[in-house]
């Protein structure tokens, strides 16, 4: 996988940064999985874990931003709730087995949204967080 967590996705807030170590790691582990040509229950596996573990990091980022009275919380969510569906999408095709093509969608999804959304979004609500000094607990 070319792309990994540095600097460029940091938000300067611990727990958001925390949380998206996590979720990078787990995304590595999901493509190499999908990319060595993985068993399916071990890619729906990782696939199953990711869409759990995104409702908990959502619903931390969505807590602090209503807590701040994030301005742009609306389109933040918007794009947590496309993401969730994109990954649902995602799992329903990979159980009809894992192919070549298949295989270049997962990275394409996957890292076209780490860039996008965490990269952008995330360090604006990052940075957003920062001065108000928010925690999503």
């Amino acid at each position: 996988m070319s792309i990994s967590l540095d600097r460029i996705f940091e938000t300067g807030v611990s727990w958001q940064d925390r949380q998206h170590r996590e979720l990078f790691e787990k995304v590595v582990l999901l493509v190499l999985a999908v990319e060595r040509g993985g068993g399916k229950e071990e890619v729906l596996e990782l696939v199953s874990f990711l869409d759990e573990y995104v409702v908990v990091h959502f619903h931390d980022e969505e807590q602090a931003m209503h807590s701040c009275r994030y301005p742009d919380a609306l389109a933040h969510m918007r794009e947590h709730t496309g993401f969730i569906e994109d990954l649902s999408r995602l799992k329903e095709e990979l159980k009809g087995g894992i192919t070549t093509h298949l295989v270049g969608e997962v990275r394409e999804r996957i890292e076209s949204w780490l860039i996008n959304h965490t990269g952008v979004s995330d360090r604006k609500l990052g940075a957003f967080l920062l001065k108000k000094a928010v925690s999503p607990v």
